[in-house]
């Protein structure tokens, strides 16, 4: 196990690791990212490290033949990890890849959150057919209502991981399902996947370890799971972070860093969102960004699948748009499911939280921040499609709206804590 600490300027890696490892973490920081790095460091003790590639994956289902693709060139152990897991038309391709996988001796893992996941068509068929070709799956969080086993139906583990013999891995906002939930309405979903190589990737295996270990027991450790012994190498130079969040740490780690950057930002922010339900300290960091000249902009989506969230933030349009927060708005019937920030030419964030109090205080998320410009200019693309998609909101006119509307959003606020 690597074991970090860090001091001003550097990352310092500590323990008996490689030395092309240790060339990658023992590197100075341009100042401009020394803050953040420290930060995330200190909130998820996790270091950046340099050397990786990040592939940006937009399209949906293209997703899931990559990942498909990717175990079928495992050799040692999958790890998966998600909110709502479902075996259906869409995600077969995964699923049969992972028996695959299994079936050639390949030691595959897999969790999934019991609300998120439970409510699925064929959920126990689907376990009993992982359990078939010796698949090793939990439910994460499982629900008790009654009883010494009773658990809070609020505390979700809402993160989205794959790890491949911890060289590759993914992350981001998309779910392992169809791309319309089995909803009986015409609501569809964007999504948008990071695919990473490099060692980073490792950084990705302990909030997956961490996980597996509150449900069934076991540290996979090198004596009892030889096979998760990672060997980090460089794949590309890209720096990167992980930074894991959730209502185990001391910390609301997301929040402060979605809130750090936002106050860091020089020139141009884009915020992309599904639910913008902001504390004070992040509302205010964003009109204050936008009222001493930074171009920012901020964007989610006509369709709304939770009423009383999708109020919730709406409530909060009006004021953006006084301080000069560029606002637009997916255009319906999809819904823009993705989670990223890029902050000047600098900062890439892509993960799995929303902007909520339950991603901030309650759920268990996981962020991947990637320090190179490069990955801005690539999601700076992502960013430019999802607005030719969008309808911008203009204040004049959101101020017309009914009594009844405006009725909603205040309730909808008030409540926001509950939601």
């Amino acid at each position: 196990m690597i074991v970090i600490r860090v001091n001003v300027g550097f990352v310092v890696p500590l323990g008996d690791v490689c030395t092309d490892l240790v060339s990658l973490m023992l590197l100075r920081l341009p100042p401009s990212y020394e803050p953040f790095v420290k930060l995330n460091a200190s909130l998820g003790k996790l270091p950046a490290i340099a050397g990786n590639a990040v592939e940006l994956l937009p399209e949906y289902n293209a997703v899931f033949a990559r990942i498909a693709a990717d175990i079928d060139t495992a050799q040692r152990f999958v790890h998966f990890e998600y909110f709502a897991t479902s075996r259906d038309e869409e995600t077969e391709a995964i699923f049969a890849a992972l028996d695959r996988a299994a079936s050639r001796g390949v030691k595959v893992r897999m969790l999934m959150d019991h609300l998120g996941s439970r409510k699925y068509p064929n959920f126990k068929e689907m376990q009993e057919r992982l359990t078939a070709v010796g698949i090793e799956h939990h439910i994460s969080l499982p629900l008790h209502f009654f009883g010494a086993n009773y658990t809070r139906i609020d505390l979700r583990n809402h993160r989205k991981i794959v790890v491949i013999d911890g060289q590759i891995g993914y992350t981001g906002s998309q779910n392992l399902i169809k791309r319309n939930y089995f909803r009986k309405d015409a609501i569809y979903y964007d999504e948008l996947v990071a695919r990473i190589r490099g060692p980073v990737v490792a950084e990705l295996e302990p909030a997956f370890a961490t996980d597996w270990y509150s449900e069934s027991g076991i540290l996979l450790t090198r004596q009892n799971a030889p096979e998760v012994a990672i060997q980090p190498r460089a794949e590309g130079e890209v720096l990167c972070q992980i930074l894991p969040s959730g209502s185990g740490f001391e910390d609301e780690n997301n929040l402060k860093l979605f809130t750090a950057i936002v106050h860091a930002a020089q020139h141009k922010l884009v915020i992309t969102n599904p639910y913008f339900i902001p504390d004070d300290a992040l509302m205010t960091a964003l009109t204050s960004a936008a009222q001493r000249g930074v171009d920012a902009t901020l964007v989610n989506s006509e369709a709304s699948d939770q009423f009383l969230v999708s109020h919730a933030e709406r409530s909060y349009y009006e004021d953006l748009l006084k301080a000069g927060v560029k606002l637009y708005r997916y255009k319906d019937p999809i819904l823009l499911h993705s989670k990223h920030i890029t902050v000047d030419d600098d900062i890439a964030v892509i993960g799995s939280s929303n902007m909520d109090i339950r991603s901030f205080l309650l759920n268990l998320e996981v962020t991947l921040i990637c320090y190179t410009p490069s990955v801005v200019a690539d999601l700076r693309k992502v960013e430019a499609i999802d607005l030719s998609r969008c309808n911008a909101v203009h204040l004049e006119e959101w101020e017309t709206r009914s009594t009844k509307e405006k009725f909603f959003e205040n309730i909808s606020r008030l409540t926001a804590a509950l939601q």
